[in-house]
């Protein structure tokens, strides 16, 4: 017997893979634990939707006939439309009761913006597409916005930065109801990790470099990724880049909009987290190989980047990185 009914609203140019990624991950997880998930499909017009990459997804239920108490969770997409759907009054009502009467209101990438707009986010911790960092930070100045976690939860309120980590937080919602061994069977059966963590930075320090750096930065990036185990100053990084050391520390900033120190920061935590997802070391040698100095300095690092402690990182990913 459905213990748990699950609803994913449409609107026209919804984004396909915010839908069609956790609706994937909760059927795939009534292959291991029985018919616990019965996904439905809403929208206002109570027909298909058209996605922003043209293709339609249906047939919906049509919202404003539906109980929001009917459900256990309810999913809202982004997607090029997301914005318009901002203006429309009964889907704010609508998720507003939700709030109240579902056990957890979700949002992946842009759909942040319709539980902001709502008042649904005002003091909560929320997350978003790291490209609408900024203006979901703008526009509704008491959300917390977590600038690159791939998603968080605030009471009852989950939210996803969007696309794959929509499915992260599909994953996280399994295991919460079902437990880890069916969370990760439906991740092994999806081929995905179980978990990046919430925490996990939307972006590594690599593909940052490779998106921004150019070839003012390309011989040093190459030095700097191979020699994390070194002392690195802005001395020796605007040597490197033949850059005067004001002159390297304004282009640097102005192209990986972080200073130097964070940049390099976030390079030592991501080749650290690689280590320990290995397993292959302690959180002593980690440290000493990526430049930390000590374990401790790891530690307030790894917090400031991701949000958890090495020891968690380890705890929560090596194991299912290895399982899977």
């Amino acid at each position: 017997m459905t213990d748990r009914e699950i609803a994913l609203i449409l609107w026209p140019q919804f984004q396909m893979l915010d839908v069609i990624g956790p609706l994937e991950a909760f059927t795939m997880a009534n292959r291991f634990a029985g018919p616990h998930y019965r996904t439905v499909l809403l929208s206002a017009r109570g027909t298909e939707a058209v996605s922003s990459s043209g293709y339609s997804l249906g047939p919906a239920q049509h919202l404003y006939d539906c109980d929001p108490n009917r459900f256990d969770t309810v999913i809202v997409p982004g997607g090029l439309g997301v914005h318009a759907m901002r203006d429309d009054d009964a889907l704010m009502d609508w998720l507003r009761r939700g709030s109240r009467e579902v056990r957890r209101l979700c949002s992946v990438c842009s759909g942040a913006f319709l539980l902001a707009e709502a008042g649904l986010l005002s003091g909560r911790r929320a997350v978003t597409h790291w490209e609408s960092v900024p203006r979901l930070t703008s526009e509704f100045p008491s959300v917390q916005v977590e600038p690159d976690a791939l998603y968080c939860q605030d009471g009852n309120i989950w939210t996803a930065a969007g696309v794959t980590s929509g499915m992260d937080m599909a994953l996280a919602l399994i295991e919460q109801d079902l437990g880890r061994s069916v969370a990760l069977a439906t991740a092994r059966e999806l081929v995905l990790y179980l978990k990046r963590p919430g925490g996990q930075s939307q972006f590594s320090s690599e593909l940052l470099a490779q998106e921004r750096g150019g070839s003012a930065f390309d011989t040093l990036m190459g030095w700097l990724f191979n020699h994390l185990d070194r002392p690195i100053d802005v001395e020796t990084m605007a040597d490197r880049a033949a850059m005067s050391r004001r002159s390297f520390q304004r282009r640097f900033t102005e192209t990986f909009g972080m200073p130097p120190a964070k940049f390099v920061e976030r390079a030592r935590v991501d080749a650290a987290r690689r280590d320990l997802e290995d397993g292959a070391r302690g959180l002593e040698r980690v440290a000493a190989a990526r430049g930390f100095g000590d374990a401790e300095r790891m530690r307030r690092s790894f917090q400031r980047v991701l949000g958890l402690s090495p020891a968690e990182y380890r705890d929560r990913f090596r194991t299912a990185s290895r399982t899977a």
